[in-house]
């Protein structure tokens, strides 16, 4: 494992992470640093009294925009509960609430420092929130980061049950539809397997991101804006 200056830190190659993934330790979270780690695969994750902590596990796991699966239930949820899904209106409230959400179960890797670091990166335009609201309340989002034709999930929370899995189909459908294929979603978990979510060697993934970061976002990819309601959903 490889420790990072501080002021200029300048990743391996990602082939020598560990087998869990770990790459390296130390560094900074500042936005050219992490939009540099993302371009190359690597994300920051470490919890609170921990150092700094890079990774790029193998394999990697990752959605299709279009590989979405929406069971018959989630399908109801989608037409029925929740009409007030939004881009980017509210981004701190978003983070905020994964962080307490994680709190109730464990400690956090969501700590102020790195609110603070993906607050900023929002600000510079790097960073992205879908939100869903019910009855004008936040219930549930997700938020990530955004490079090229590249979307990079980093966490999603829910205080009403389906309400980040709305988030989700909504970001799938938007990526989609501006020509965004591929959704990192970092490391395994069976609720993301559910949705379609599959793995992807490690050297794969770094080619595609490689490519997808180097082109150009869309023009009115991340604008701010309210989606409309959909009265039946479709598969892409």
């Amino acid at each position: 494992m490889v420790e990072l200056d501080t002021k200029s830190p300048c990743f391996p190659s990602v082939s020598s992470a560990d087998a869990d993934g770990l790459l390296a330790v130390g560094g900074n979270l500042e936005p050219e640093t992490l939009c540099r780690a993302y371009r190359r695969g690597i994300f920051p994750w470490y919890e609170e009294g921990q150092p700094l902590l890079w990774w790029s596990p193998d394999p990697r796991m990752v959605l299709l925009s279009n590989g979405m699966r929406v069971s018959r239930s989630l399908n109801k949820v989608i037409q029925s509960q929740f009409s007030d899904i939004r881009l980017n209106y509210n981004f701190n409230a978003v983070i905020e609430r994964c962080a307490v959400c994680r709190d109730r179960r464990a400690a956090t890797w969501i700590t102020q420092a790195m609110r603070d670091a993906y607050l900023t990166l929002h600000q510079a335009g790097c960073a992205h929130s879908v939100e869903v609201y019910h009855h004008g309340a936040l219930v549930g989002g997700l938020y990530g980061v955004g490079i090229g034709r590249m979307f990079f999930g980093e966490s999603m929370f829910s205080d009403v049950s389906n309400a980040s899995k709305v988030a989700l189909f909504y970001l799938c459908r938007h990526l989609y539809a501006h020509q965004v294929m591929l959704i990192d979603c970092q490391v395994k978990t069976p609720h993301l397997q559910t949705l379609g979510a599959f793995d992807m060697a490690r050297g794969q993934f770094i080619e595609y991101v490689s490519k997808l970061c180097a082109l150009e976002a869309p023009v009115g990819l991340w604008q701010r804006r309210r989606f409309s309601p959909i009265s039946k959903v479709q598969r892409p």
